[in-house]
């Protein structure tokens, strides 16, 4: 006759598992909750760090080995949940429900800045995370169109309410402007405009707030890392050695200003013939990765050249929703995840506000 399995014997058994991506065990980082022991059955919760996490599939097969090591224990039961960790310099410094800010920036205009931006944020919140779209390019504001929204609710109070679309909660200077409206302001008005876009909004609680700069290591860039603490930012270059000299000066840029680089994104890194299935590298292909090893950056991955993204961002409907099925769709939602392991990564570093990558 088996011994029924103690708390004491699986808690000890968990011990053994490792998060994969923090190397320490799922005890010890306090994921393991509600555990429950019926006879030889057992059921428990594991508190992932994100709700996109790319190992889930991973802990859970390591979790099912480990509590089934345990004499007695016949069934598991694994279930999960998620709670992002906030970056406590935000709320210290603006008292706003917005957990981390990543900002998306590239060296330079043309690499499909915008459109990574708007689909690495449906993606996230594709996966259960709650999203903010802040579009901090306030020359050329683009992310209304891009997502099929020409207007924000009524104000709430004194604070404007964001719109929504696809599950994100969006903010942009283009709600504000005329279609053929320019902007011609200096630093200063850009420092009060930018800051304004966070603090004037009435944000409901955001895990990830995905900024999206302008191209280039101007004023925008200066401005949003002096008014708001940045969690880490991405860089988007293409693959050919230009886009990458411009992205290496932006990821310059970011290291100067104390923000932590949480990766480099390769886009339009290929391209699949729809007629033939052929696979051609129309601007070179892994410059990017190969930058990130130089620069001892994390290269999060490679987006294929597809015409749908570029329909998606005129017609409003991003192609992670437009296409879910598609390739570059399927790319986008795992680049969610490695930037989600990323900002998860950081979040337990002894000293995130020091650290620079």
């Amino acid at each position: 006759m088996s011994s029924t399995p103690t708390r004491d014997a699986i808690m000890a058994a968990l011990s053994t598992v490792q998060e994969p991506e923090l190397h320490r065990d799922l005890v010890t980082l306090n994921m393991i909750r509600d555990l429950q022991i019926n006879g030889g059955d057992v059921g428990l919760t594991v508190m992932l760090t994100t709700p996109a996490c790319p190992l889930k599939g991973h802990i859970e097969a390591d979790v099912r080995r480990a509590v089934l090591g345990v004499p007695g224990v016949q069934q598991v039961e694994v279930r999960f949940d998620a709670n992002v960790r906030a970056d406590n310099r935000i709320s210290g410094r603006l008292q706003l429900p917005i957990k981390n800010i990543v900002a998306v920036a590239s060296g330079k205009g043309g690499v499909g800045k915008s459109t990574v931006a708007v689909n690495l944020a449906v993606a996230l919140a594709q996966t259960g995370a709650s999203v903010g779209l802040l579009d901090a390019d306030i020359y050329g504001p683009n992310i209304p169109q891009m997502l099929g929204v020409a207007h924000m609710p009524p104000p709430q109070g004194q604070k404007l309410t964001p719109a929504r679309a696809y599950g994100l909660q969006l903010m942009s200077m283009g709600f504000m402007l005329q279609p053929d409206q320019a902007v011609i302001w200096r630093g200063p008005m850009l420092h009060s405009a930018i800051r304004q876009l966070f603090t004037d909004v009435a944000w409901e609680e955001v895990d990830y707030m995905i900024v999206d700069l302008p191209p280039g290591t101007g004023d925008a860039q200066l401005t949003l890392a002096q008014s708001v603490p940045l969690t880490g930012g991405v860089i988007v270059s293409t693959p050919q050695d230009v886009a990458l000299s411009d992205a290496r000066r932006g990821l310059a840029a970011f290291r100067q200003l104390q923000v932590p680089v949480l990766g480099i994104i390769e886009n339009m890194s290929y391209f699949i013939a729809p007629d033939t299935g052929q696979r051609y590298e129309i601007f070179g292909h892994g410059g990017a990765e190969r930058a990130a090893q130089e620069l001892r950056v994390p290269f999060l991955g490679r987006l294929p050249l597809d015409p749908r993204a570029r329909e998606g961002g005129d017609e409003g409907r991003p192609v992670v929703v437009a296409y879910p099925d598609a390739e570059i769709s399927q790319a986008f939602r795992d680049l969610a995840k490695q930037l989600a392991a990323q900002v998860s990564i950081l979040s337990f570093r002894p000293d995130p506000e020091l650290k620079i990558i």
